[in-house]
């Protein structure tokens, strides 16, 4: 057994383990850092696969940016762990029923004829001056130019659909509105009130003097 399968091995073993840890710790945080976890092991198992490109892209778009978010809003959110396990025994048989048949078509994938081991052999020794990201990015380009326009295209959909259902008109909100804060004149700004000076007057309790 050479280096590189102990590697994979040990990768994947954490891999899975860090997956199971994100659906079974009760604490939210706990289960962003295993999350994190997991995308930080798959990047070392592209990068054995000599997938440079998308290893360091995993790394820096998802631990470095996404996942740091997360773990911000779940640490910022006042979440009730309690109330959110309360029906956990209730969606069980769903849960059992869903993962039992996500296992079953795994395995009708992983045993079929197009990903067996002498279907996948191990990727070949490459030249020093070979680039993954460029030859990555010749394929999407050129053969994948229209796919990846249209996902491109999806996803600014749903940009634009998750800024409207956010700023959408709701009761019992107050909002700011820009053009009535630009139509507000420079007078209208600052108003200055002219109120009379007053003294009061203090008691001396030791002689019973009035001071003005």
């Amino acid at each position: 057994m050479s280096f590189t399968t102990i590697c994979f091995y040990l990768f994947s073993a954490i891999l899975v383990f860090a997956g199971l840890r994100v659906i079974t710790a009760r604490n939210p945080v706990h289960a962003v850092l295993y999350l994190v976890l997991a995308f930080f092991t798959s990047g070392m198992i592209w990068m054995l696969m000599q997938a440079e490109f998308l290893a360091i892209a995993i790394i820096l778009i998802y631990v470095g940016a996404v996942m740091v978010l997360f773990l911000f809003v779940v640490m910022m959110l006042d979440i009730n762990v309690e109330k959110m396990r309360e029906g956990f025994w209730r969606y069980l048989p769903v849960g059992l029923v869903v993962a039992t048949i996500m296992v079953a078509e795994m395995a009708m994938v992983l045993n079929g004829r197009y990903f067996r081991l002498e279907s996948l052999p191990a990727p070949q020794a490459v030249d020093v001056a070979y680039s993954n990201a460029q030859n990555l990015a010749r394929v999407i380009f050129t053969d994948y130019a229209y796919p990846f326009e249209l996902a491109s295209l999806i996803l600014l959909v749903a940009m634009i659909a998750a800024v409207a259902l956010t700023y959408r008109r709701r009761e019992g909100i107050r909002r700011i509105d820009p053009s009535a804060q630009i139509a507000v004149k420079a007078k209208d700004r600052l108003v200055i009130h002219s109120i009379p000076a007053e003294k009061e007057e203090i008691v001396a309790e030791s002689t019973g003097d009035v001071a003005k």
